[in-house]
């Protein structure tokens, strides 16, 4: 932001999002100060301190929380996909776990491919692992970025480059490091109401943000949201419950399955960042978060006349429970299901009514399962930094977080019979990491070079363990009617039982060491190197070169060649998981079980090992007075990828139709091109910012070791996402008003709706409006809409109403089409 922008702005600061308080004038050159530095100066990338983004040799975006928090969205990840071209998030509705943890990825690869800062420092991963989601995330545990409260932000750092030789596991897309706010005065409050334009969804959110002194020499930062929405609905009749209907059965819900947002009940977010100054050169930090979130979102819906082990036996006939056993006393009748006289017959006040039970008589219109999740997320992290008076700079940490998802399943477990609960706990998973970080930094004058040669090093130990608790145990046993054809577990999410359950831990250890100097005036040379050793598979080491070469003064090259790793997570290699998916035999019971049980063993499953990855980039830098444009093209080449398995037949008198497993099958190479363009310029006596980001991502599928992998599995990996992404924004402020208009492009891409039918959605194009007014130094409001023409994505061709979805629920621009909100704040 311009100096002169910013002079003109400080009485309405408040209402664009900024950070310092507005009534004091004299505070004018303080905040110009502050902002330029939030724009410029990165952490990522490099250790140097005070690398500026444009200066980098590596693309590093720096966003201010203005630029994410002006948005309709409540959810981090949601903002970001909206200023980030090459982040992708999308809606998972009906996807079990992946509708409360929803999987973010940059750069088309996998979420758990990027890794997750906050304050500089690894943040924990989730709980959840996604076993039933969008195509390029399918297995993955990736990061929950969503239960950080945007109000707490200073800025956002997008590292679009492969770091894991300077940061470890995971940086294989990038790194995303979310910087905490760190004033000791002033105080935000904020209320925020929004809906749909389809007149669901309702939405309201407050939020907080206090900066205080701590001790003379330090601050406490604390900030906070609470937020509640309201679900939607973008369903079509499902064809089998339509036609349910018309014959006459009035019972049947309307939609039989809801395709949509899920509700969130409640969702309170908090965080807290505290420094104090110890000394001259010293300093102690402590930051950390707590978050909780109840969420529900629906399942497959059961058909009364079809539903194998629930409504029907396997040959058609209607399913009836025999209480007191079958050949003993009195005899049920054999007929189709849904024959409304055999079932009338049944429901009678009869002997055979008595002693014959169907699930007709609970749900005559059949059912729709939910799944509630609590998710609870909580860290803390402390350390001590500072500089020696030889130079040597150091930070020692230590941290520890925690994930946890409680799930319960709002379903009946079918061989209960009658006697079966309506509401049962179907287990907890739980993801706890602990991390311990010494940093050294030391600056040794070269004589030949134009700058000193920064040498930082480092050792880190890390331990991650991944619990299973089982749930009630009617979600996942065999109750007394299992022998007479009825399925165990509850229906739709089979709770994890007590076999599955366990505790699983690895830890590791790291050394790393990393050189830059500015060799010439003109010439940066960075090198980093980074051994890792794990539990149970050994050790890796990993490599980084970058450079660049500034040619001209306002023209400039830059490029990296990497080499990089993902670990397995204890939970990938030890969970085990049963659910409804939809195959070619319709809905049916699929397990996921360990690589290293005897059963996947059999069918070639192994422990699994590290996925591998080599990155290249090379682009310029090219200014021209205010205009800043980068243009870098990155290729990733990913090995031994895990994913889930093909499905295979489950043996006999397995509880499951069919299985899956963890494995290292196929390698990929994904190259692309990044455009980001910066102009500010004074207009109509006001200052505008003009940007504009351009993505163009492309996967390929070079080999699968297993040969397992279906044609729409890597069809999904190659085109599920948009190869072409980008948005162009405008910001104009002018006195008391702001005004921000962004033009949103999505290219077209493959979706393979319930996994399995084929479709091809177009492109679309959506625009977002937001006009803001500073009633006072202290008050102002914002009004605005995200996609403001109400623009929806293609509509699925005619299969989407045999499972009643109207639109592809993978979009990358969402289902629920325009929103529009409001938005109250007073600073002080």
């Amino acid at each position: 932001m311009r100096k002169t922008q910013i002079l003109t702005s400080l009485s309405s600061l408040a209402l664009i999002g900024g950070l310092y308080s507005t009534t004091i004038v004299a505070q004018a050159e303080e905040a110009i100060q502050e902002e330029i530095a939030l724009e410029e100066v990165v952490s990522l990338g490099t250790r140097v301190k005070g690398r500026t983004a444009t200066a980098s040799a590596v693309p590093v975006d720096v966003l201010k929380r203005s630029d994410i928090h002006n948005q309709s969205s409540n959810d981090l990840s949601d903002m970001l996909r909206n200023v980030v071209p090459s982040y992708n998030v999308s809606a998972q509705p009906i996807s079990d776990a992946g509708t409360f943890v929803r999987p973010a990825s940059l750069r088309g690869l996998a979420a758990d491919h990027t890794l997750l800062l906050m304050n500089g420092k690894r943040r924990h991963r989730s709980s959840i692992i996604l076993f039933y989601t969008a195509g390029d995330s399918t297995g993955a545990q990736p990061t929950d970025i969503s239960v950080i409260p945007s109000i707490a932000l200073k800025q956002v750092e997008v590292l679009r480059d492969g770091a894991a030789a300077q940061y470890g596991s995971d940086a294989i897309a990038g790194v995303l490091n979310l910087s905490l706010k760190d004033s000791n005065e002033g105080a935000t409050l904020e209320a925020k109401w929004g809906s749909t334009m389809s007149g669901d969804g309702d939405n309201f959110q407050v939020a907080g943000n206090v900066g205080m002194p701590f001790t003379d020499n330090g601050f406490a930062n604390l900030s906070f949201t609470y937020s509640e929405a309201d679900p939607t609905d973008r369903s079509v009749q499902r064809d089998d419950a339509a036609g349910l209907i018309a014959a006459g059965n009035t019972d049947v819900p309307i939609p039989a399955q809801v395709w949509g947002a899920p509700t969130i009940h409640s969702d309170f977010k908090f965080v807290a960042n505290v420094g104090v100054d110890l000394a001259e050169n010293q300093s102690f930090y402590a930051f950390g978060n707590y978050a909780n979130k109840r969420a529900e979102g629906g399942l497959y819906y059961r058909n009364p006349n079809g539903r194998t082990g629930v409504y029907t036996d396997g040959a058609g006939n209607a399913l009836l429970a025999d209480l007191d056993g079958v050949g003993v006393g009195v005899a049920c009748p054999t007929f189709a299901g849904g024959d409304a006289a055999g079932l009338a017959a049944v429901s009678a006040n009869t002997a055979v009514g008595d002693n014959c039970f169907a699930f007709n008589e609970i749900f005559p219109g059949g059912f729709t399962p939910t799944l509630e999740g609590v998710v609870t997320d909580m860290s803390a992290v402390t350390g001590v930094k500072g500089e020696l008076d030889s130079g040597l700079g150091y930070d020692v940490s230590f941290g520890a977080g925690m994930n946890q998802v409680a799930f319960t399943v709002n379903s009946i477990n079918t061989s209960y019979g009658p006697d079966t609960p309506l509401r049962m706990d179907a287990g907890t998973f739980r993801q706890i990491e602990q991390n311990f970080n010494l940093d050294l930094t030391y600056p040794v004058a070269v004589d030949v070079f134009a700058s000193d040669l920064n040498v930082a090093g480092g050792f880190e130990w890390r331990k991650e363990t991944y619990e299973a608790k089982s749930g009630a145990v009617q979600s996942y046993a065999q109750g007394p009617y299992a022998d007479q054809g009825f399925s165990g577990g509850s229906q739709g999410y089979v709770g994890t039982s007590n076999v599955d359950a366990g505790k699983w831990s690895r830890s590791n250890i790291a050394v790393y060491l990393d050189v830059e100097a500015q060799v010439t005036e003109t010439l940066l040379l960075a090198v980093a190197g980074r051994w890792e050793d794990f539990d149970g598979f050994g050790s890796t080491t990993n490599g980084k070169v970058s450079a660049r070469w500034d040619v001209l003064e306002n023209i400039a090259f830059r490029g990296s060649v990497s080499t990089g790793f993902r670990a397995p997570t204890p939970g990938q290699s030890n969970t085990s998981n049963t659910s409804s998916v939809f195959t070619a035999n319709g809905l049916v019971f699929s397990g996921i079980i360990p690589s290293t049980d005897a059963i996947a063993v059999a069918l070639g499953g192994k422990e699994l090992t590290p996925e591998t990855s080599t990155n290249y980039s090379i682009g310029a830098v090219l200014t021209a007075a205010d205009l800043t444009v980068t243009v870098d093209y990155f290729r990733i080449d990913v090995e031994d990828r895990i994913t889930l398995s093909s499905f295979f037949d489950a043996p006999t008198g397995s509880a499951f139709d069919n299985i899956r497993y963890y494995t290292n099958d196929f390698k990929t190479k994904t190259q692309g091109i990044d455009v980001v363009a910066t102009y500010p310029l004074d207009l109509f006596d006001g200052n505008t910012d003009i940007n504009a980001v351009f993505n163009w991502t492309d996967t390929k599928v070079i080999s699968s070791s297993s040969g397992l992998l279906d044609g729409v599995r890597v069809q999904t990996l190659e085109d599920g996402l948009p190869a072409i992404r980008g948005n162009a924004s405008i910001t104009h402020y002018q006195g008391d008003f702001r005004f921000l208009a962004r033009v949103n492009y999505y290219g077209d891409y493959f979706h393979a709706h319930a996994s399995y039918f084929e479709n091809n959605p177009g492109a679309e194009i959506t625009l977002d409006l937001e006009i803001g007014y500073n009633i006072s130094d202290s008050i102002s409001i914002v009004a605005g809409a995200s996609n403001l023409f109400n623009n929806f994505p293609d509509e699925l061709p005619a299969f989407g109403s045999i499972l009643g979805s109207k639109y592809p629920e993978f979009s990358p621009m969402g289902v629920n089409g325009g929103s529009y909100y409001f938005r109250l704040r007073y600073e002080m």
